[in-house]
């Protein structure tokens, strides 16, 4: 199934939920646009959606190419501590290629709350699957999962610090499996309740040139909170190597119902 069609699916089908009134409680905790993403979850019964539009440029033995995608995340708490995800990166438009991306769903889990007396971080884990699903020219090769863990500490002055690793199984172009890791750290500052930026170095890819070879980006970034359950965001990327895409910017609209 294409992986505009799941997306279509899982919208409709989370929009159909009966959407009663929450109590607010804590303002509304996003995985964008930084690449770490937060160690908790939405929260039982709520739904989010985080959706963006991105732009990344690449020059490769003088050719340049410039690739548009919707990168969107669809967030539904089953319980207290854990949420079902789905995520794509949507439309793509790459030179002449247009379609879709492959879909990912996934599972995350929120295993220790943080505790900034004692040290303690906050920390949640990822189980995703990507799976084969998107238009042709942008599908990969069978389901590829990945395990990540995230880590968050609150530092004084509204400082926090995330760190996490990952690995992940894909196929290269050989049709061969390999295994590869992830690792990605990021300093934040909350310069009010509403608004906050962050600088991160971001591993996305750690593995060698056969498989693709290492993926590094340098990123920064702001998101600012017009409501409590409303996200407005950007960023922007810098490729740490030949490997990584030159330059990357994203702007983002969250919601949580």
């Amino acid at each position: 199934m294409a992986a505009h069609r799941l997306t279509a699916i899982a919208l409709a089908t989370a929009l159909l939920l009966p959407l009663a009134a929450h109590a607010e409680d804590e303002p509304m905790a996003t995985d964008r646009p930084d690449v770490v993403e937060s160690s908790n979850v939405v929260g039982k019964g709520r739904f989010q959606i985080e959706t963006s539009f991105a732009t990344e440029s690449d020059k490769v033995a003088g050719v340049k190419t410039t690739t548009r995608t919707t990168p969107t995340l669809l967030r539904y708490g089953l319980t207290d501590n854990t949420e079902l995800r789905l995520e794509t990166d949507g439309f793509i438009r790459d030179g002449r290629d247009r379609g879709f991306a492959d879909a990912a769903i996934g599972l995350k889990w929120h295993t220790q709350d943080g505790d900034e007396a004692t040290g303690r971080p906050s920390v949640g884990w990822l189980f995703h699957a990507d799976l084969d699903s998107g238009s042709r020219p942008f599908r990969g090769h069978g389901i590829r999962p990945s395990v990540r863990m995230v880590a968050e500490w609150e530092l004084p002055d509204d400082w926090s610090v995330g760190v996490m690793p990952g690995v992940l199984r894909d196929t290269n172009d050989a049709g061969k499996h390999f295994i590869a890791g992830s690792l990605a750290v990021v300093l934040g500052k909350a310069w009010t309740h509403e608004f906050r930026t962050f600088v991160e170095v971001a591993g996305h890819q750690l593995t060698s040139a056969k498989n693709g070879g290492s993926v590094i980006t340098y990123d920064v970034g702001m998101a600012y909170l017009i409501t409590p359950t409303m996200q407005v965001d950007t960023a922007v990327s810098l490729g740490a190597n030949d490997r990584s895409p030159d330059r990357q910017w994203t702007v983002g609209f969250s919601i949580k119902f």
